[in-house]
């Protein structure tokens, strides 16, 4: 276990890795047409990726898996891997939650320092994340702790007559 403030990890079993699955592959689309991509290709860019990430239904090479605690009670989840691109040297958080009854309470800022130590431990010298554009709060809690931009897409929706 690792400890940072109040937050401890513990390595996720194989059974809650894929109830997490299960639960974030929806929730994953769910983001991606809220962010303005159309449902079927929301979908498979989400199993696209998840074919990626879980070949044989389990997580690839390098990806670690975390259940958060705080006073030993589940707290979030919290899972890093090797980056998307290839980059050598960088690891990438793939996702990060604080659980909903649990947030306000720095927890988010911890999660972050655990996961900054833990890719070091892996060898990282750098640590990166995408984060949708309408999540003001994750990305404030990111800027806050150190991350920039690095690229930014935007998006415009048209009516006729525009």
């Amino acid at each position: 276990m690792t400890a940072t403030a109040e937050l401890t990890t513990r390595t996720m079993t194989d059974d809650e890795i894929a109830e997490f699955g299960r639960q974030h592959l929806g929730e994953y689309v769910a983001q991606r047409m809220a962010a303005g991509e159309p449902p079927e290709r929301a979908r498979t860019h989400a199993d696209d990726e998840w074919a990626r990430y879980f070949p044989d239904g389990t997580p690839a090479a390098g990806h670690r898996f975390y259940r958060l605690l705080a006073g030993g009670e589940p707290a979030g989840i919290l899972w890093l891997g090797p980056s998307p691109d290839g980059r050598t040297g960088t690891d990438w958080i793939f996702y990060v939650e604080i659980d909903e009854a649990m947030r306000g309470r720095g927890y988010g800022r911890a999660a972050m320092r655990i996961a900054e130590r833990d890719a070091t431990a892996h060898g990282a010298r750098s640590l990166g994340l995408n984060v949708f554009g309408g999540n003001t709060v994750a990305r404030q809690l990111y800027e806050s702790t150190g991350y920039r931009p690095t690229a930014i897409t935007m998006v415009k929706e048209l009516r006729s007559g525009d």
